[in-house]
């Protein structure tokens, strides 16, 4: 039996519609986009058009996109760039204990060169308080992290009340939003953000490849030095291939916006009506509302190692806890969130795309309630 694909937060299948806009710089349009002559031209060109199609998404200036290796390089260079290029004004940085890693590392490497850092918590739900960052600002403070939404639990932050406060304050916005494009709006005007981080490969793009949004006006140290490439902020050849395949998948997700997001509510909705049906105890990790339409994190009460190894043998998804002999290691996320060890052990995060069926749904029900049962007697 095929496994049943359930983790579309981790990775996501590229589109046929993105390989097949690919095929032609993978074949024959090998041109160097920096060369004057027609074969350099046409790669040139798709750079231009992947731009604005990036743009497009999220409602800014194709100027203001750089493109990137993905969503750690985006992350890399939004917050290094900008505590570095901005540290005369001060060196205070205020982001969250539930970041991604390419958020809380950078941090701590910041930390290193004298940048002093604040990780908020977060609630229950896993929410931040907007009162919270209010109150640990200070006039050092230069720059703020907050992820747009959460790769685990698919909470989503009051972004738009939090930058609403650093720009009266003068201070630098930046989101990760490699979990929420192309699942809820994404659009930095309305958000007011001064940068934004995407990643291709969670909406149906090629992996290694991502861009970051930097507003107009906002100061970055460079990122590679070198000739004048991405608006002299990234030098090197560009992934002409892979551009092109973010942009396609960038143009496909906004004009079936509406279409996808409802079917992976829809998805989602009904794995998690089947299970709680089923199964005693089940909890929902998360805000019940407030949170991605594809994302549903849940805990199985008293499961075990075992429990994880038997599901991800027939469904593939991702575990929130490691078990070991005497001990639970607990994802950051849940741990923030204090879920319970009895609970968090048997945490698993399912995550639905746009290509998720019915069946799927209804086999991966079957196979969770039998794999539950089987653990408990």
């Amino acid at each position: 039996m095929e496994p049943i694909y359930l983790d579309y937060n981790a990775t996501t299948p590229i589109d046929t519609q993105v390989v097949d806009t690919m095929l032609p710089f993978l074949k024959q349009n090998f041109g160097n986009p920096s060369s004057f002559h027609w074969f350099g031209i046409i790669s040139k060109n798709a750079i231009i058009k992947a731009r604005i199609q990036v743009a497009n998404l999220i409602n800014c200036k194709p100027e203001e996109i750089v493109f990137t290796s993905g969503g750690t390089e985006s992350n890399n260079y939004a917050l290094r760039g900008y505590a570095f290029a901005n540290r005369h004004r001060g060196n205070h940085i205020i982001t969250s204990v539930i970041e991604h890693p390419s958020v809380i590392e950078v941090c701590k490497y910041l930390e290193k060169h004298d940048f002093k850092v604040t990780y908020l918590p977060v609630d229950r739900n896993g929410i931040i308080s907007v009162k919270s960052v209010r109150r640990v600002i200070t006039k050092e403070t230069i720059l703020i992290s907050i992820m747009h939404a959460n790769n685990e639990v698919g909470t989503i932050q009051p972004i738009e009340e939090i930058a609403e406060i650093a720009s009266g304050k003068g201070i630098c916005m930046h989101t990760d939003a490699a979990q929420s494009l192309g699942k809820i709006t994404v659009d930095v005007a309305k958000l007011n953000i001064d940068l934004l981080s995407i990643t291709g490969h969670k909406i149906f793009a090629p992996k290694g490849v991502g861009a970051l949004y930097i507003k107009e006006g906002t100061k970055l140290e460079k990122l590679i030095y070198g000739a004048k490439q991405e608006n002299t902020c990234r030098a090197g050849t560009e992934n002409v291939l892979e551009i092109v395949g973010l942009g396609k998948a960038c143009e496909i997700a906004e004009e079936k916006f509406s279409e996808n997001c409802e079917h992976m509510k829809k998805m989602r909705d009904k794995l998690w009506n089947g299970l709680v049906n089923e199964i005693p105890d089940l909890r929902l990790n998360g805000h019940p509302k407030q949170r991605l339409p594809n994302t549903l994190n849940v805990s199985f009460l008293n499961m075990n190692d075992y429990f994880q190894i038997s599901l991800f043998l027939e469904i593939a998804a991702s575990a929130g806890a490691a078990c070991h002999s005497n001990s639970v290691n607990l994802s950051p996320v849940l741990e923030a969130m204090k879920v319970p060890k009895e609970y968090a052990k048997g945490t698993i995060r399912f995550s639905t795309g746009k290509t998720t069926t019915n069946k799927e749904i209804d086999n991966a029900i079957a196979h969770i309630t039998r794999i539950y049962y089987d653990q408990i007697r």
